[in-house]
């Protein structure tokens, strides 16, 4: 079992910065994938990015390339998002979820979730 809490999210203006965090507690954090997948008012809620459970192989949707950056810190139980040159299309909650593998992209292949955090870009 592995219980997901993320934070960091806030109102910014387009082209600044956020990191988001999600702490995870359980045993099995450090041998499993994690993703972070975004949800937009009115909209399915959609991949952004996943890590494989050792840090090695990352993952980003095309929308995100260049701009975000995951990582994780398994002695932390931690895994981050850095965000940057941010955009008003960018602005919806944001969930981190952990799941089997680094290359899973839909959200019925993440077993467990978080409560999400909202991101919210001004123009």
């Amino acid at each position: 079992q592995v219980q997901l809490a993320e934070s960091g999210g806030g109102l910014v203006q387009a082209g600044d910065s956020l990191r988001l965090s999600c702490a995870a507690s359980g045993r099995t954090f450090s041998n499993k994938a994690m993703g972070w997948f975004r949800q937009a008012p009115g909209e399915e809620r959609g991949f952004v990015a996943a890590i494989s459970w050792s840090g090695s192989t990352t993952n980003y949707a095309d929308s995100v390339k260049g701009r975000f950056t995951i990582s994780r810190d398994n002695t932390k139980n931690t895994v981050y998002l850095q965000m940057t040159g941010l955009k008003p299309e960018d602005t919806a909650v944001y969930y981190c979820a952990a799941g089997g593998s680094s290359r899973y992209q839909k959200v019925s292949e993440y077993a467990y979730w978080g409560q999400g955090t909202q991101v919210t870009v001004s123009s």
